[in-house]
């Protein structure tokens, strides 16, 4: 399966308007496209940044449906007064304990690593990351993005609200640290977001 990012850097001001505008207009639009399986939406209200994911059943789908958004994407960088920057990311990893409702939030680290290594990579945090994250104080879900031409990946650890994601910020750095380490991963950024919208329907992939 395969996703599609759209990162914008908008006012804070507008964060309430954009969130309205993903729910009511955009999710409906991409949601009735072929091989979509569903969005969710990340915002930062303090900075303005806002992380709009699409997840599709495969990567010819996601490419076919990159005409039909781009409307809807332009009208989102107006709302928010920022261009859009997109990314596209193969899914690694899925693995979900508990549903992340009303109050989630979530933290995103993304990674730089050699692109001939992300599979290995990929095992290695399945087999000795998850089950320590499962322990996490609040822990709901866990996803792996993977950018091969790029070498690049997102890992996003969502909890069941902030103070849980804050409970667990010294146990989840000192594993990140660890793995990250261990498998030669260079760490570019760790940014923290409330999940607005989360209607992913991405089956377990672990």
């Amino acid at each position: 399966m395969y996703a599609r990012s759209t990162t914008v850097h908008g006012s804070p001001q507008k964060i309430d308007e954009g969130i309205a505008y993903v729910h009511d207009q955009v999710m409906p639009l991409v949601e009735q496209m072929d091989g979509c399986v569903g969005l969710s939406m990340l915002a930062d209200r303090a900075s303005g940044r806002c992380i709009v994911t699409t997840a599709w059943e495969s990567e010819d789908a996601m490419r076919a449906s990159a005409e039909g958004v781009r409307a809807s994407r332009a009208r989102a960088g107006e709302i928010f007064g920022a261009e859009p920057e997109v990314d596209e990311w193969e899914i690694a990893l899925v693995h979900r304990m508990r549903p992340a409702d009303a109050g989630a939030c979530t933290r995103v680290i993304w990674g730089s690593r050699d692109a001939g290594q992300m599979d290995e990579d990929r095992d290695a945090f399945r087999m000795t990351l998850i089950p320590k994250m499962e322990d996490l104080p609040g822990f709901c879900s866990v996803s792996l993005l993977a950018d091969r031409p790029h070498g690049r990946t997102a890992t996003a650890v969502t909890y069941e609200s902030r103070a849980a994601m804050e409970r667990a910020n010294e146990q989840a750095a000192a594993m990140r640290e660890e793995f990250t380490r261990s498998i030669g991963m260079e760490i570019a950024e760790v940014a923290e977001f409330d999940l607005v919208i989360a209607h992913l329907r991405v089956p377990e992939m672990v």
